[in-house]
């Protein structure tokens, strides 16, 4: 079987995506994807996905939100279940409005975040009312 290495369209008949299938997709692919809230609007978009190393889980999705050319722009570690992705347009939905995003734990390109620290995922994952990560049960 012929696999693509050229990304999501070959030339030949059988060749295989690598960055995208109906049920996959590449972090690479997921970078730069928008965010909408359940009324449609743009929030941001996916700047970065977290995996965690030994469970294979993806931990976090980091939306970038506001600011201009990365000056007042925010980052919100956003846990991967909170999101949903819409075929339609062609991003991930969030269902809090904006206002409620902007009071979520976030850190700006000058603050040093520790997202590997238990309490501060804590407090990711009660803001959004789920379980975290790294939760056996999950």
């Amino acid at each position: 079987m012929a696999t693509s290495t050229t990304g999501t369209t070959g030339t030949r008949a059988g060749d295989i995506p690598r960055d995208e299938t109906h049920r996959l997709i590449s972090a690479e692919k997921v970078q730069g994807t928008p965010v909408y809230n359940a009324q449609g609007e743009k929030l941001g978009t996916i700047e970065d996905v977290m995996i965690d190393k030994i469970t294979g889980k993806v931990a976090y999705a980091i939306l970038s939100m506001g600011g201009f050319l990365g000056i007042g722009e925010r980052h919100h570690p956003l846990p991967w279940n909170v999101l949903t992705y819409d075929e339609n347009l062609g991003g991930y939905n969030i269902s809090l409005p904006a206002d409620r995003l902007k009071v979520a734990p976030s850190y700006g390109a000058d603050e040093q975040v520790d997202l590997n620290d238990r309490n501060y995922g804590r407090k990711i994952h009660d803001f959004y009312g789920t379980a975290p990560y790294w939760d056996p049960a999950i």
